[in-house]
């Protein structure tokens, strides 16, 4: 059963979440000439939108003020604008809790707001990344909850979003969209709007194929970055330069993918959607190796770096209360984000082991460490003298590498920037074989 008001596009889509996902999707959908309501419960978002004031980096203030001008976007608090729209896009956050497991708090408080509101013929679709189950498990009994059914009454689907932040060479609606419906006519409604937004959609036989798409391809980078910075930790015991072999390796014409070590692996994905997936199977009284074990990894990284750092200085008689500056703190560069940042754990490491640390980040102006708010340094060359250490944990386009070459007394570095450039002090990089 197909209802042709989905293939309106003057019909309105509500998005609910405003975050890194349901912005850059927002706006995208209303300069295709949607009416899109944007639902969100953070005042500061919503004042910052309101003032044509993008707070995501991909979406440009200008973008941003194009829509809102045309009457295309609005957004709200007010969960009743649900009860004007066909259809309903959930883009909430997906967290962890403490001990590792799936937080569903903002899925479930979504679908007990559309519940409420849920009227026939609406659309409702999942794209928030999650476990295979959730659509059809947590989300579906909540809906049917208002005495309608899905497939008849309305019509639910999985498409788990797949925006890279930062990623310049694809736009929102270029990426092929994966998506799975609770039933036939689900996966059928929403084909027929997701068809009209994006160059591709790959359909799937159900909401779980869809879920399980979205983690294993985080999973897949998951494993992958973690086994590779495993081996450039052994490459300290080993003697040879991983960054090197990867390059030797990538020669490869067929059967090798590179992938490149840093300081562990941050954002709300990666790290994230695997032990999703790993929460899952436990269900079934199973468990996946790779993922428990890149975990581990992950979190030794942390660990690796400040060990590397500590033994660099105590190398060079810089160990009573010794000044590090941390270049970069954000998981990614060129993203103004510190969700789940290693950088941050490395720097609270530092701090444990006594050092004096310091950090610069032209997208971070401030953050707070344990107990302590720091502010960005200004990146001068005197402030470069006075440091026992730079770490450079993130590689932003705009860092002033040779000012760093060119006043550094001690340079580890994370992200194989500094490679084949000359520098005044001792530079080290992630990897590359040496044993302090």
């Amino acid at each position: 059963m197909k209802d042709a008001k989905h293939l309106d596009r003057e019909a309105t889509i509500a998005v609910l979440g405003l975050g890194f996902v349901g912005l850059p999707l927002s706006v995208m959908l209303a300069e295709k000439g949607f009416n899109v309501t944007g639902i969100d419960l953070d005042p500061r978002k919503l004042a910052s939108i309101n003032s044509f004031k993008s707070y995501i980096d991909d979406i440009s203030s200008e973008r941003l003020t194009n829509v809102m001008k045309a009457n295309r976007f609005r957004v709200t608090d007010d969960f009743d604008r649900l009860e004007d729209v066909k259809n309903i896009i959930i883009c909430v956050p997906t967290p962890l809790t403490a001990d590792k497991n799936p937080d569903l708090t903002f899925v479930n408080s979504a679908g007990e707001e559309i519940q409420k509101r849920l009227k026939k013929g609406h659309l409702v679709v999942l794209e928030s990344s999650t476990f295979p189950g959730t659509t059809k498990e947590v989300l579906l009994p909540i809906l049917e909850k208002s005495g309608l059914k899905a497939g008849s009454d309305f019509f639910l689907a999985n498409s788990p979003e797949r925006i890279d932040p930062g990623n310049e060479t694809y736009r929102v609606d270029q990426i092929p969209k994966v998506l799975g419906g609770i039933t036939t006519a689900c996966a059928e409604a929403a084909f027929d709007i997701y068809d009209k937004i994006y160059d591709k959609v790959v359909l799937v036989s159900s909401a779980e194929a869809a879920e399980l798409t979205k983690l294993l391809e985080n999973t897949f980078r998951f494993i992958n970055i973690s086994f590779i910075n495993e081996i450039a930790m052994l490459c300290e015991h080993l003697g040879v330069d991983i960054w090197e072999v990867i390059g030797a390796a990538s020669t490869k014409p067929y059967g090798f993918t590179p992938f490149y070590p840093g300081p562990g692996i941050g954002g709300h994905c990666i790290p994230v959607d695997p032990l999703y997936l790993q929460w899952k199977l436990g269900q079934y009284s199973t468990v996946s190796e790779f993922i428990h074990l890149s975990d581990e990894i992950n979190e030794r990284m942390v660990h690796y770096i400040v060990r590397y750092t500590k033994q660099l200085l105590q190398a060079e008689g810089k160990d009573a209360s010794p000044k590090v500056l941390v270049y970069g703190v954000t998981y990614k560069k060129d993203v103004a984000d510190t969700r789940d940042s290693k950088a941050l754990e490395i720097m609270e490491e530092m701090k444990a082991e006594g050092m004096d640390v310091y950090y610069h980040d032209p997208l971070i102006p401030s953050l707070r460490i344990q107990n302590d708010l720091l502010t960005s340094s200004s990146l001068t060359d005197q402030l470069l003298s006075d440091m026992d250490a730079v770490v450079i944990l993130t590689d932003h386009s705009s860092i002033p590498l040779q000012q760093i070459l060119d006043h550094s007394s001690i340079i580890f570095d994370t992200r194989n920037i500094t490679r084949g450039r000359s520098s005044v002090g001792k530079v080290v990089r992630l990897g590359e074989g040496k044993k302090i």
